[in-house]
């Protein structure tokens, strides 16, 4: 069981009160929108936001720490807790667009710190970021991504709670007081399990914090005082006070902001209206009902992209009905790319030309492309975050090692998934290029210990992921199989096919590069096929969020050419 938490309140501890003040400031590609708090007074009040229809969510503090709690409505709730009794405007910025609902507070010196509390809907995939502040989520998103420098994690979950689990802490310590599953601090990760069905994603990492996961237990609401969420493990979960026990407010509350008979929330602004009050029982509407997809539009004679259609020349269409394409970006659009290369089995002997490939990518990217690099073995390596700084990447290529361990392909799409979604910082569009073998030790007479994710699980993450998912096979086939302890010619063939389907699930495209001096050449294909791929963006006509599969079909209005890209989505 967790140690007892008991709730301190300090005269100086106050909750606020949210007064949103945002401007419209609209883009006619990426429809994103920001939101600064203004927070004062002593009483908690939220701000709510609708969630993308991807449920994307990412939160980052870095002024503080982070509650977050499942629930039942279908909007994000979003409320701030601030160690300071003067009125005064928060640092937190919320934006708002079609792909991602990002919620930021950045640091500032010696001031008091900013804590966050959130309610997220279960279909929420939310990563969440602090220095050296606590985190503590109640329930299971449909994915979670924890990352601290030095603060604690706490995770509690229901008895029903179906996830594939991974908690890592480099100095901390990592424990659970769940019956099914058990940590090991002598192994890296110290926990890793799989809960039910496994179908929710969760990963927990510390650099010195300690993790702890157990078991969801019903209590009554409870206020929590800002300084409370800074150490988890210090305060009790069960005890609370009467209201005459909590400390009286140093001052009334006063309301910082313009005149709140306004015009209400959702309501466009020109572009020289001021800010505007949003009611806190209003939910915040910023077209996040848009479905974006990405399409590559290819000569069929030629097998060459075309790259200078417009908006007219598309027609999309959802289970067959026409649909009205609402936003546009063309092949100009800049791109996050994350690299993900495998280094595990045969690429020992040719890691140098694997390097070179690498470095020959990045000079052929386009130069306003933000580039990542991850490797692979028995585990994942982040080479470099994204970044448009090329001799950084230069540099990171060059000093690249060979990972031990076994394949893990599937766990490290998932990871590059996840990598791409937590530093989606802005609203570029997302890719990811693999090039693998295929052969996770997971598949028959692959040696070593394979992935913890199934294919199919990875595939389903594929098919759900924000962007666009390039294949290229390499053949490392060097014999026939003589005895049954090799890998047969049927794994072989399977590890390919895996490969092609996730570039076809992933809205991408399948490459074979059966000789790795080929490899440079193949990124170029990669690179060029980038150059033309558009986003087109509409508002589904059936508004049902029911989590059933919607089939996309674009149309190019112009002979001999077809669209590529993902095939529907789940609407959740």
């Amino acid at each position: 069981m967790f140690p007892a938490v008991r709730t301190r309140y300090s005269p100086r501890l106050i909750e606020t009160i949210i007064v949103a003040i945002f401007f419209l400031c609209s883009s006619l590609t990426s429809q994103t929108h920001a939101y600064p708090f203004t927070a004062s007074g002593q009483s908690e009040q939220d701000l709510r936001f609708e969630l993308p229809t991807n449920g994307n969510l990412r939160v980052e503090n870095l002024r503080g720490g982070v509650i977050v709690e499942v629930w039942s409505e279908n909007y994000v709730s979003v409320s701030a807790l601030i160690e300071n009794g003067e009125p005064g405007r928060s640092p937190a910025t919320i934006q708002s667009s079609d792909r991602l609902l990002s919620i930021h507070v950045a640091p500032k010196g010696d001031a008091p710190p900013v804590n966050l509390r959130l309610k997220i809907p279960p279909r929420t995939h939310v990563a969440i970021m602090t220095h050296g502040d606590s985190v503590e989520v109640r329930g299971l998103p449909a994915a979670l991504l924890v990352q601290t420098i030095a603060g604690e994690i706490r995770l509690d979950l229901s008895a029903q709670a179906n996830a594939s689990l991974v908690a890592e802490s480099r100095t901390g310590k990592v424990s659970s007081s769940l019956r099914s599953v058990a940590a090991n601090q002598a192994n890296r990760p110290q926990l890793q399990a799989r809960l039910g069905s496994g179908v929710n994603s969760v990963r927990l990492f510390s650099q010195a914090g300690n993790i702890a996961v157990g078991s969801m237990v019903q209590e009554e609401s409870r206020p929590v005082a800002a300084g409370a969420i800074r150490d988890i493990n210090a305060v009790s979960r069960s005890e609370t006070r009467s209201p005459s026990e909590r400390p009286a407010p140093a001052q009334r509350p006063e309301l910082i902001g313009p005149n709140s008979n306004q015009t209400p929330a959702g309501t466009p602004a020109s572009p020289s209206a001021g800010p505007e009050d949003v009611s806190e029982g209003d939910v915040i509407r910023v077209d996040t009902q848009l479905v974006s997809v990405n399409v590559s539009a290819i000569d069929r004679g030629t097998n060459r992209g075309i790259n200078d259609l417009t908006k007219n020349d598309f027609r999309l269409y959802e289970d067959n009905a026409q649909q009205q394409i609402i936003n546009f970006e063309s092949t100009s659009a800049p791109f996050n790319l994350v690299l993900l290369v495998d280094l595990s089995g045969s690429t020992t002997r040719v890691v140098d030309l694997i390097k070179s490939a690498a470095l020959h990518f990045v000079e052929a990217a386009r130069p306003f492309d933000r580039i990542g690099v991850i490797t692979f073995a028995g585990g994942q390596v982040v080479v470099s975050p994204l970044t448009t700084d090329r001799d950084a990447l230069r540099q990171r290529i060059t000093a690249i090692e060979k990972p031990d361990g076994s394949t893990k392909l599937y766990d490290s799409l998932s990871f590059a998934m996840d990598e791409v979604f937590r530093e989606a910082r802005d609203s570029r569009r997302n890719a990811i290029v693999v090039i693998s073998d295929g052969l996770d030790s997971a598949l028959p007479n692959v040696t070593g210990e394979g992935s913890k994710l199934t294919y199919g699980e990875v595939l389903r993450q594929a098919k759900e992921f924000d962007g666009v998912i390039y294949s290229i096979w390499t053949d490392t086939q060097s014999y026939e199989p003589l005895s049954p302890q090799d890998i047969q010619q049927e794994t072989f063939d399977l590890a390919h096919d895996q490969m092609k389907e996730l570039a076809d699930e992933g809205g991408g495209a399948f490459y074979e590069c059966e000789k790795l001096q080929d490899l440079a050449g193949a990124y170029d294909r990669v690179v060029a096929d980038l150059g033309t791929v558009y986003t087109v963006s509409y508002r589904p006509s059936n508004k049902v969020r029911d989590g059933s599969w919607r089939t996309i079909r674009v149309n190019v209005n112009r002979q001999n050419v077809v669209a590529r890209g993902k095939r529907g989505y789940y609407a959740r």
